[in-house]
């Protein structure tokens, strides 16, 4: 398993977190403490809007950028309360025979100072 990386980031700034590099072929959910804040598809890119992500839109309310190409989610003008540790889904589909969905995770820790 990879290391979590900490990322220190100083209060009203912005901090960018990058997956690296990823499938095309995908469909990624980030969450903050275990609520969705944003999901990335091949469509254009969207902020979460299901039920369990009224409270974390309200948070993250304008502050969220999305990059649907690389994946990378950058929370803007951050605030000592979004510290902690966001995760990232990615469920890759591949079609053959039937369509498989194989997920992996990665896990950000942000330290807001």
């Amino acid at each position: 398993a990879e290391k979590m990386k900490t990322t220190p980031v100083k209060e009203g700034e912005s901090v960018t977190l990058d997956p690296g590099e990823i499938n095309t072929d995908y469909f990624m959910t980030w969450y903050f403490s275990d609520s969705c804040i944003a999901e990335i598809s091949g469509d254009p890119n969207k902020i979460c809007s299901d039920d369990q992500c009224k409270d974390a839109d309200e948070r993250f309310r304008d502050r969220l950028k999305l990059d649907h190409q690389i994946g990378s989610l950058t929370i803007m003008n951050i605030r000592t309360t979004d510290s902690g540790i966001y995760k990232l889904e990615i469920n890759s589909s591949i079609r053959r025979r039937r369509r498989i969905s194989i997920s992996s995770f990665k896990s950000f820790h942000v330290a807001v100072i």
